[in-house]
């Protein structure tokens, strides 16, 4: 680089994603994120101003060949800034290596990984990789062409999303209440329970017909209610392909025993009722009617299909 004395390495080139909603920071804590990271790397800064702009801001990074692009907000942030490296090239090593600040409301990913709960602390522990050179290779998860990091989900959760993503439109705060009772009123008032509508298919093995619902994981845990890990499929991992979920109705009796087995933490949810697969490299979702669907959190429309992959040793991580 022009300036630097002979045999200098050139600075890790860096770009900063801010959300600036993001629900656990201040200006304050952004512009000390900052200047830590300006002690470790050549840091650009850049603030999202749209819902896709983060996927754009990772995308650009990556054509202008940084080595590393950190996120500072929740999991959408996370997951709008994973796609657009994914969109930079078919090797890992060909991308920039993500980073993740925790700054949204649960921070699913980023515990997921490892990292913990409070941005300050979080920053810390990205501060000590880049100078150890630590990181690690993980799965994601892809839908149709869009890619995940650690859930997905079709019917009631995405319903459940949707609920709560309008409710924080007329200005409720993302809380576990908030959820707790999007959930009840959903599963309740609004849900059609009768006659479940999915079908799972896989290649060479007989279709799985008569789903209810589905959840898909590509880590454990699903999500977090406060500090509880909710995990409906607790062998997931990012070391593995997906693992799978569903309900094979939404009766009260049914329903309500399987949500006591996740929130009790028992190894697995388990009954007559309730389907479990696991480590799944490619497989089908096909529903006789569109239903809501969700990726890390995010909601994404009705769909009536959708075909899921796991997608191995697709990024590389600091932490």
């Amino acid at each position: 680089m022009p300036g630097q004395p002979p045999g200098t390495v050139p600075a890790m080139r860096a770009l900063l994603v801010v959300n600036p909603k993001a629900t656990t920071t201040s200006e304050r804590s952004r512009d000390v994120l900052v200047r830590a990271l300006r002690s470790e790397v050549d840091l650009t800064v850049a603030y999202t101003r749209r819902r896709g702009h983060a996927a754009d801001l990772a995308r650009d990074a990556a054509a202008e060949g940084m080595h590393l692009v950190v996120t500072l907000g929740g999991d959408g942030t996370v997951n709008e800034a994973v796609n657009g490296l994914m969109a930079a090239g078919d090797k890992a090593d060909n991308r920039p290596a993500l980073a993740v600040v925790p700054g949204g409301s649960t921070n699913v990913f980023a515990r997921a990984v490892g990292m913990p709960r409070d941005w300050a602390d979080g920053a810390s522990v990205i501060l000590e990789a880049l100078r150890e050179e630590r990181s690690r290779m993980i799965n994601l998860g892809r839908a149709d062409d869009r890619y995940f990091t650690f859930c997905a989900g079709l019917g009631l959760d995405a319903e459940v999303v949707r609920r709560v993503e309008r409710a924080r439109l007329r200005g409720r705060t993302s809380t576990p209440w908030l959820y707790l009772r999007s959930t009840l009123t959903q599963y309740f008032l609004e849900t059609e329970r009768r006659h479940p509508p999915v079908t799972l298919e896989r290649p060479g093995e007989r279709p799985l017909v008569g789903l209810a619902t589905v959840i898909v994981q590509n880590a454990a845990p699903w999500t977090y209610l406060g500090d509880r890990p909710v995990n409906p499929c607790p062998d997931a991992s990012f070391d593995t392909g997906l693992d799978v979920m569903a309900l094979r109705e939404l009766h009260v009796p049914s329903t309500t025993r399987t949500v006591k087995q996740i929130l009790s933490r028992e190894p697995q949810p388990h009954g007559k009722r309730v389907l479990n697969l696991h480590d799944l490299e490619t497989f089908t979702l096909r529903a006789d009617r569109p239903m809501a669907f969700q990726l890390d959190g995010d909601y994404l429309g009705e769909r009536d299909k959708i075909e899921l992959h796991s997608v191995a040793d697709a990024l590389r991580i600091v932490c």
